[in-house]
């Protein structure tokens, strides 16, 4: 196989490896590693995928050491990386939510608004969104780079900006959410020269179809069941399905069977008031892919 029908492909790693693993597994690509190395196998041979931070994703893509990546809006835009956007891929290590990126404070501190933070020390990751978060509030503070630790920091500084979820862990620190400076959920991003190039640019659509459809399948279930023609109306009326049932007949011209995708947490619920309603032979089976 030639270099020009591999596509590199970078993934992140630390807190979002775990859940990045399992949704390209979903999508069929079956990702492999061992405990020290950087270098994912995969089961698609089209594929060379390398570890890195997510920092650094969108800068390797941006210089074409990779022709595509996964990584969060914030740091595209802390690298301010010229890159294609290719798609949102929301899904993370806790939630479904985009992650946040926020200035807080000790709960005790007087610092209300941006504009509290004339003169003062804020320590974050996010420097270059930070300085330009400031500057369009019209505030000038010094931002200094945090290694780590940041929410100990918090009690050192006058602030800090870091990245959040749910808040919880801020919470537990004792700091308080002042503002929001930037919201960010990951996007799979192709280097332009890349994207230009049709081979490429086709496996990119398709990982993207397949990756998607593992986000989309995910918290659903599949549902069937048979009816009698009878009970038709009364089963499907119980159904809160994806796009509508699918009825399909059975060699007994008095019956059906029905078909449908829909929510596993309802599913306790409904199975029940189906089968009530006259459906027999009900299968519940998980879903790797949901493709529209």
């Amino acid at each position: 196989m030639s270099a020009a029908n591999v596509l590199k492909i970078g993934l992140p790693k630390g807190s979002l490896q775990e859940a990045t693993f399992e949704l390209f597994n979903r999508a069929g690509f079956d990702l492999t590693i061992g405990a020290r190395s950087y270098f994912p196998s995969s089961s698609d041979p089209e594929l060379q995928v390398i570890l890195f931070r997510a920092q650094e994703i969108s800068r390797y893509v941006h210089e074409g050491v990779l022709d595509a990546g996964l990584t969060g809006q914030d740091w595209i835009t802390e690298n301010e990386s010229d890159v294609h956007e290719v798609a949102e891929l929301v899904y993370s290590k806790v939630s479904r939510r985009p992650a946040r990126w926020v200035l807080a404070v000790p709960e005790t501190s007087p610092i209300r608004s941006v504009k509290d933070l004339e003169g003062k020390l804020i320590a974050t990751e996010l420097v270059g969104v930070t300085k330009r978060w400031l500057a369009k509030n019209g505030v000038n503070a010094r931002v200094e780079f945090s290694w780590g630790a940041t929410e100990v920091k918090a009690h050192l500084v006058d602030a800090i900006v870091e990245v959040t979820e749910t808040g919880g862990s801020l919470a537990a620190a004792k700091l308080r959410i002042v503002e929001e400076v930037l919201s960010s959920t990951p996007k799979f991003i192709a280097n332009r020269a890349a994207w230009a190039d049709p081979w490429k640019r086709q496996k990119i659509e398709s990982i993207v179809l397949l990756v998607e459809g593992a986000i989309r399948a995910d918290g659903m279930v599949g549902l069937k069941l048979n009816v009698k023609r009878t009970d038709l109306q009364a089963v499907v009326a119980k159904l809160p399905a994806l796009k509508g049932a699918t009825v399909s007949p059975l060699s007994d011209p008095g019956w059906c069977a029905v078909e449908v995708i829909v929510d596993e947490k309802i599913v306790r619920q409904i199975i029940p008031e189906l089968k009530r309603a006259g459906a027999s032979g009900i299968i519940e089976y998980p879903l790797n892919k949901v493709i529209p």
